[in-house]
């Protein structure tokens, strides 16, 4: 094939479809561990790619440990075998109970949970479910994470009432520099309050798990941090343009057709925002055969796109698009299309997208 995203059969594909290359992720997971220094230190997000054959590959690296935003996540990966699972989002109401039967049905998994704030411990209290915690520190996020001096209360809380506390959990998802001395003087800063907290409780000895996919390369020069990168697995055209000092490969793809051609040097993809996560302010994909196309309209089934010369494409043409932001665009996708040196080698199921709405 000419290019690495390109399949011999995409005859036999209906568009949109989405593509994962297990070559390519076999490197990026390769690279997690070269960075991390051993498998041991890495507790990869499992939110990007939800599907049990990359966590099966992670596992046959030696990663043990997880992280997962939903309990579906969780269920996922205690099937595939998981030691250890961290649902790193606050759990409320019913889905303490479904927890509580992961827990039962699977006992050589060790589950835990995050918590920010004094009413999540007194709900999971009041569930009567014995949990291990973590306590999210807020380093700049601002979406959940306590200050420091809240996250001495809560650990003396969790230890007061006899539960295990299990370390400190931190996530800084908004350092977004390009300049990787100034990426790191930001980390570092951000983590300064965490050392000082670290010491203050004299809890060296539980596990700190820091960063995301563009800050666990910093985090991994300290070897008393877990690094939890989740993006780092499939990787996306955000990231793969902003940061090409981390060493991932994009290895998910979105193949669409032309459907139309509109005029006025234009055509027409199958590639809505059903099929391609649009949320960002940036251009929501990337495609390498056409890299000076511009969206001019999305919406829900269509993508028109400006591009310089439209009578290189006919309708029925594949195109092949870079996602900008991959986690969620895998979510709009019941399974993946796997493809192997340019062949369609079967397909991997996206088994986490779906939600339990009742217990």
């Amino acid at each position: 094939m000419a290019h690495w995203y390109e399949t011999q059969d995409a005859d036999q594909l209906i568009s949109p479809s989405l593509l994962f290359y297990p070559d390519r992720i076999d490197h990026n997971i390769d690279e997690m561990i070269r960075l991390a220094g051993t498998p041991d230190r890495l507790r990869p997000h499992v939110k990007t790619y939800k599907c049990k054959e990359i966590v099966q590959k992670e596992l046959a690296k030696g990663i043990g440990r997880f992280k997962c935003a939903t309990v579906v996540e969780a269920e996922m990966l205690a099937e595939c075998g998981a030691k250890d699972v961290l649902i790193a989002y606050p759990l409320i109401g019913p889905a303490q109970k479904e927890l509580a039967r992961l827990m039962e049905a699977f006992p050589q998994t060790t589950f835990a949970v995050l918590i920010d704030h004094l009413d999540q411990f007194r709900s999971w209290q009041a569930s009567g479910v014995r949990i291990s915690f973590f306590v999210d520190i807020d380093v700049g996020m601002h979406r959940t994470g306590a200050s420091a001096e809240t996250g001495k209360v809560l650990r003396a809380a969790i230890l007061e009432a006899g539960y295990d506390f299990r370390g400190w959990h931190v996530y800084d998802g908004h350092i977004r520099e390009e300049d990787v001395a100034r990426r790191q003087e930001i980390t570092e800063q951000g983590m300064a309050a965490v050392h000082e907290l670290v010491t203050e409780t004299n809890t060296s000895d539980k596990e700190i798990i820091c960063g995301g996919s563009v800050t666990f390369p910093i985090h991994a020069a300290h070897p008393e941090r877990t690094l939890a990168p989740g993006t780092t697995l499939l990787w996306d055209h955000g990231y793969g343009s902003r940061f090409p000092d981390i060493p991932m490969k994009s290895a998910a793809v979105l193949l669409a057709r032309v459907v139309s051609k509109p005029g006025e040097g234009r055509i027409c993809l199958d590639m809505g925002h059903k099929a391609v996560a649009s949320e960002m302010k940036a251009q929501p994909v990337f495609f390498p055969q056409a890299p000076e196309a511009t969206i001019v309209t999305h919406s829900e089934e269509h993508l028109v796109l400006q591009v310089d010369d439209p009578a290189q494409w006919n309708v029925g043409d594949v195109m092949y698009g870079i996602p900008y932001h991959i986690c969620p665009t895998v979510a709009l996708h019941q399974q993946a299309q796997v493809i192997v040196d340019g062949k369609r080698q079967g397909a991997w199921e996206i088994v986490a997208r779906r939600r339990k709405y009742v217990l």
